[in-house]
């Protein structure tokens, strides 16, 4: 569902001092003795403050392409009293490398994302191989990259993309909140409302193995939306 615009977005941003980055100088890297944790597609921003309170020790980069949502997001920051730890982001997945160093994130968190079910917007999907790789690239060894979702066919379309790159998830469950993997969940507002309906949540862990290097291979070319526009 679109956002609707809201009305003096900047001014709002703005009267938020410190919550909402610049891009940096240079690739942000990890503080010693401290873990970095990333939500990609932060939304209204629930999941990151509650991710932040919870977790005092990590600093939690929240990134959202949609500056009405981070307007949201920054005031229910501020609202709820923010955590000093929690850091939001307006930007696209596209332009992670120009705000995180290689090897330097901890967890990656990729909550309900836009499943683009049109025919040829495959590669727009934030589970798409060119993603994934660039993801793992960001991750230390060992580090963590969790998605939730409500689509089936954007799940199995995950499961897919990470066999294409040489992943294999450590945990893959189709109904988290009847599920063992459900003990600290933190439900995003999405997640909080299609529970309300019984519908179930698709999730999945997948840890950066030693040695691993990102890569994918292109798949071959699909028909686009105007040479079949159904």
């Amino acid at each position: 569902m679109r956002m609707r615009k809201k009305k003096n977005a900047d001014a709002r941003l703005a009267s938020h001092e410190g919550l909402v980055l610049s891009r940096p100088e240079a690739p942000i890297g990890r503080t010693e003795g401290r873990e970095l944790f990333l939500e990609i597609g932060a939304g209204k921003g629930g999941f990151a403050i509650e991710m932040a309170r919870r977790d005092p020790q990590a600093d939690y980069y929240a990134m959202e392409r949609v500056k009405d949502c981070i307007v949201i997001a920054v005031e229910k920051a501020d609202a709820e009293a923010r955590p000093e730890n929690l850091h939001f982001i307006i930007d696209g997945a596209d332009e992670l490398p120009l705000w995180f160093a290689e090897g330097a994130v901890d967890k990656i968190f990729l909550n309900f994302s836009d499943p683009w079910h049109k025919k040829g917007y495959f590669k727009r999907r934030l589970t798409y191989r060119k993603y994934l790789a660039l993801y793992f690239s960001l991750l230390r060894e060992g580090g963590e990259l969790c998605f939730k979702t409500d689509n089936v066919p954007l799940f199995d379309f995950s499961l897919e993309e990470l066999a294409s790159v040489d992943l294999v998830p450590e945990i893959v469950t189709r109904d988290l909140h009847a599920s063992p993997y459900n003990e600290g969940n933190v439900m995003t507002e999405y997640e909080q409302a299609f529970a309300a309906q019984g519908l179930p949540i698709h999730m999945l862990r997948v840890k950066k193995p030693a040695g691993y290097l990102p890569h994918y291979t292109e798949p071959k070319r699909e028909k686009t939306e105007a040479e079949d526009p159904d």
